[in-house]
């Protein structure tokens, strides 16, 4: 038990390390802004940061309430955040943004945060 405690804290110590460093080259404007992806097991969350201003200018999760019937016909995670993608890509074209800074928050691009980065390339947003 105690080894098992141990390793998910020396897990999420690596997490913590590649979230600073990658946060080091990213940074988020007005003309610009930094789309931040948090995942958990169960959802998928989106937001669009303005870290000059520190505003959160939109944001968008599986747990979105216009969302919620659209979401119960997918059984697969990947294609929610897909879905959550198009939908941030939609709010951010209605706020003026064409181009966006992707900040995968020390994951790896691959799985449900590659499958929200090319529905959000679709819905017409740029890295």
């Amino acid at each position: 038990m105690a080894d098992r405690r141990v390793a998910l804290r020396a897990k999420k110590k690596q997490l913590l390390r590649r979230k600073k460093h990658g946060r080091k080259r990213l940074y988020g404007s007005a003309d610009r802004p930094r789309l931040v992806v948090y995942r958990s097991n169960r959802h998928i969350y989106v937001q669009l940061v303005n870290d000059i201003d520190r505003r959160t200018i939109t944001g968008c999760s599986t747990l979105t309430p216009v969302l919620l019937d659209k979401l119960a016909k997918f059984s697969s995670k990947i294609e929610q955040a897909k879905l959550v993608g198009e939908n941030i890509s939609v709010l951010a074209k209605e706020k003026g943004i064409s181009c966006i800074a992707f900040d995968r928050n020390g994951r790896k691009y691959h799985g449900r945060l590659k499958a929200l980065a090319d529905a959000v390339r679709a819905g017409g947003l740029d890295f």
